[in-house]
């Protein structure tokens, strides 16, 4: 028995073996004159289905937004009897409706997991129409799930097209949003210091809310500071950041592990600058003046930084409150001088200053005696103790 017109036609292109780039060529092009007349009823019903089941979509079509999904719906469903009638991939216009989605959703604060929903939901509606329309038109079974097919490798497709217009439309706020970060950096550290209004501008501008305090951190080479919500420049030889204060010292010393750093004092926003210089002349100490230790902090060491800062001053307290210490041989020196400043700092604990210098107790006694020597009364001045604990944290490594 001879078939219908219709299964005539479409009947000898069911042969291939149903590759996904043989699709669009393996489907019979006479399928697109019979679907080409519900295209408009489809893409309605398409648009009602994807706002009833997507509660992100369930709002008034008006505005950008009803817009941008109408004419999104209906340039897939156009595109895609189109491909049907021709092959071929899909039309630049077109192109950027697809393209333009993923990017309305990255402007809405939206991933790619609501608009994907909505391809697939567009695809069972479609797929469930146009079997309909096919079945009654005598188009053979095998075709339509040739059909079928074809709806979801093409749905894939236009998600590809989404996922590059959010990718690429993330990128380019991430650029913006990184050189504002970078003059807000550039504000805060400007000498002398920026406008306040001018500053506080920037800072909205750049996501990034002013702290009450922050810090300053050098390091000696770029790092990689994701997670930090640091102001950042680790481009040019002088690597910075800016942090709010108080920085989580363990979270910090993680993220820089394998550098050498510095985090400056805590300053509020204006004094930017000062947290910086202190934690870049503390980088060059770190190892000698100040310890050797992969993560410094400035505020365990501001008597000494501060001292540094006076060597000449430093040199006449040293020769009027060391002078004791003068006479003695290096290596008596350096027995004695480090006893001294554990011995001042901790009020004369020998068990303190036997645990910090680590030696026996008794040792500590016997220094002591030998101090007591040395400087007499002056031990128990208190202006004295205090320029003697200066000196020697200027002197001591």
């Amino acid at each position: 028995m001879t078939g219908s017109p219709v299964e005539t036609a479409f009947g000898p292109m069911l042969s291939g073996d149903g590759r996904p780039g043989q699709l669009w060529a393996m489907l019979p092009r006479e399928l697109a004159a019979v679907f080409r007349p519900r295209l408009l009823d489809v893409a309605d019903e398409v648009l009602r289905e994807i706002q009833r089941t997507i509660p992100d979509y369930a709002r008034p079509l008006d505005g950008a937004f009803g817009k941008a999904l109408r004419a999104g719906v209906q340039a897939a469903i156009l595109q895609f009897v189109d491909r049907i009638a021709a092959s071929g991939p899909v039309p630049e216009e077109r192109r950027k409706v697809f393209v333009g989605l993923g990017v309305h959703e990255l402007a809405q604060g939206r991933n790619l997991d609501v608009l994907q929903a909505a391809y697939r939901v567009g695809a069972r509606v479609t797929w469930r129409r146009m079997a309909e329309v096919g079945t009654r038109a005598g188009v053979p079974s095998a075709t339509l799930c040739l059909l079928a097919e074809a709806i979801f490798a093409y749905i894939d497709e236009l998600s590809a097209l989404s996922i590059e217009g959010h990718a690429a439309a993330q990128a380019r706020a991430a650029g913006a949003l990184e050189r504002r970060r970078r003059r807000l950096l550039d504000l805060l550290l400007a000498d002398p210091p920026s406008p306040s209004r001018t500053v506080q501008e920037a800072a909205t501008a750049a996501e990034w809310p002013l702290p009450h305090r922050l810090v300053a951190v050098a390091l000696d080479g770029p790092a990689d500071v994701t997670g930090l919500n640091a102001l950042e420049d680790l481009e040019d030889g002088t690597p910075r950041l800016l942090l709010p204060a108080p920085a989580d010292r363990r979270v910090l010393t993680a993220a820089l592990a394998g550098h050498r750093a510095v985090v400056g004092p805590p300053v509020p926003p204006r004094q930017a600058g000062r947290s910086l210089a202190t934690a870049q002349e503390a980088l060059h100490l770190a190892g000698d003046v100040l310890p050797d230790e992969p993560l410094t902090w400035c505020e365990d060491h501001l008597a000494t930084l501060w001292l540094r800062k006076e060597p000449f001053l430093v040199t006449e307290v040293s020769r009027r409150r060391l002078a004791p210490l003068t006479a003695l041989t290096p290596k008596q020196y350096n027995r004695l001088a480090p006893t001294l400043l554990a011995w001042l700092e901790t009020c004369g604990n020998v068990r303190e200053v036997a645990d910090r210098l680590a030696i026996h107790p008794q040792t500590v006694r016997a220094r002591a005696q030998e101090l007591e020597t040395l400087f007499a009364d002056h031990l128990r001045n208190p202006d004295d103790r205090f320029e003697m604990i200066l000196a020697l944290r200027a002197s001591l490594p």
